[in-house]
């Protein structure tokens, strides 16, 4: 099964790290803990639409580029797993 927030804890762990950022220096520029910004990376807490707006606003990256990152990587372990292809109505 893909999860979802598995998914996008990696894409934001994956862009802290591209910028050489630390947990705390997120923490401190997002205004949220170390702790739940640790959980989401692992993908074991649901990040809101707001603590996602902080934590991209934090990273300087938009969220829709963080959006299209995680969809990218959800599609591929759909693959993976076998999934098949949902047509949609036009």
């Amino acid at each position: 099964m893909v999860l979802f927030r598995r998914m996008l804890g990696d894409v934001l762990r994956a862009q802290r790290v591209e910028r050489g950022m630390t947990l705390r220096a997120l923490s401190a520029d997002a205004r949220v803990s170390l702790g739940y910004i640790s959980e989401i990376e692992r993908g074991q807490k649901e990040a809101s639409s707001e603590l996602l707006a902080s934590l991209c606003q934090a990273l300087d990256v938009p969220l829709s580029q963080v959006l299209r990152e995680v969809s990218a990587a959800v599609a591929v372990e759909e693959l993976a797993l076998g999934g098949g292809v949902v047509a949609s109505a036009a």
